[in-house]
């Protein structure tokens, strides 16, 4: 009787996350992120050159972004007509913009990404868990068909190929399992993975890490008791992350704290541009920022933003 109950249970959770993963459309960037009227108008109108510049930095100077091209260009989408926000691409497949895009799975005929990429991890467990499951209350059944202990009919034959369909799989999915869960402590994506984000001052592959604990809760959220449910639980809007290499920037103004231009010289440790509330919180709610790095980081020699040029990314 428990083994049934656990049975179904591994099965309607599998099913349940399996159809969020399938059918949670992805996230497209915000209208924020659009150009307007007259900046589409301008951008095609004006050569490629200094002036495309100063059209992309105008739509981009109040959007919270920090990360750039491999020549230092804004990230812009020509086929989206957009800025892109931090971790976001182009997917050629859906033929649009997806927030903090991971990959295209063809196995669930849908992007991976902020909206569904918990239930994505989901799916990958639960079905890690029921191939399990089946292999291991098939095992014994199975050293009888090599012990010649189960009658002769051709139920047996069944009995193999399950068990071999299940060990299978479940070699298969803790591979990839285990390899999404070391993304999720990393805080990267399939993508970031394979190239890694450049910042306004430098390319860091761990840009956006903020520890084990708030990188599991950027895709979980703050209650645990959502973290086995395939509901929607993440942190944030999917345009804008915490990071903890981004430096003031010197085409800023004045930093979130109301401080003057004469500290546009100094390293900081927290963006200059505001975060969204439901992200900024993992910045400020325990002292992961040491007095010590701070320093490390006031040492450093700054780096001023490269010229930025026109170049589209996917």
């Amino acid at each position: 009787v428990v083994c049934l109950v656990a049975y179904h249970i591994f099965f309607m959770l599998f099913v349940w996350s399996y159809w969020k993963t399938i059918f949670t459309l992805p996230m497209n960037p915000s209208k924020e992120f659009h150009l307007s009227y007259s900046d589409k108008e301008s951008l095609e109108r004006e050569p490629r050159g200094e002036s495309q510049q100063e059209v992309l930095r105008r739509a981009a100077k109040d959007l919270p972004i920090y990360t750039r091209t491999m020549s230092g260009a804004i990230r812009y989408c020509d086929r989206c007509h957009l800025v892109k926000p931090d971790r976001c691409h182009h997917c050629s497949v859906c033929d649009k913009c997806i927030l903090k895009m991971d990959h295209h799975c063809p196995w669930v005929n849908n992007c991976v990404g902020f909206s569904n990429y918990k239930f994505f991890l989901l799916f990958l467990a639960y079905s890690l868990l029921y191939c399990l499951f089946i292999a291991a209350t098939d095992l014994q059944y199975f050293i009888k068909f090599w012990t010649n202990g189960l009658p002769d009919t051709q139920a047996k034959f069944h009995i193999m190929f399950l068990f071999f369909a299940a060990a299978m799989f479940s070699v298969s999915l803790s591979s990839l399992f285990g390899y999404h869960c070391w993304l999720v402590s990393k805080n990267k994506s399939t993508l970031e993975v394979f190239r890694a984000p450049i910042f306004r001052h430098r390319t860091d592959k761990n840009g956006f890490s903020l520890g084990f604990s708030k990188n599991l809760r950027q895709v979980f959220g703050d209650e645990k008791k959502y973290w086995l449910l395939p509901v929607f639980s993440s942190l944030g809007d999917g345009c804008s992350f915490p990071t903890c290499l981004v430096n003031q920037d010197p085409e800023q103004a004045s930093t979130p704290g109301g401080l003057n231009s004469s500290s546009k010289n100094e390293n900081h440790l927290f963006p200059a541009k505001p975060l969204r509330d439901s992200q900024s919180h993992l910045l400020t709610d325990t002292p992961s920022w040491s007095e010590t790095t701070a320093k490390a980081e006031k040492g450093k020699v700054g780096m001023s933003n490269p010229a930025l040029t026109m170049e589209n990314e996917t």
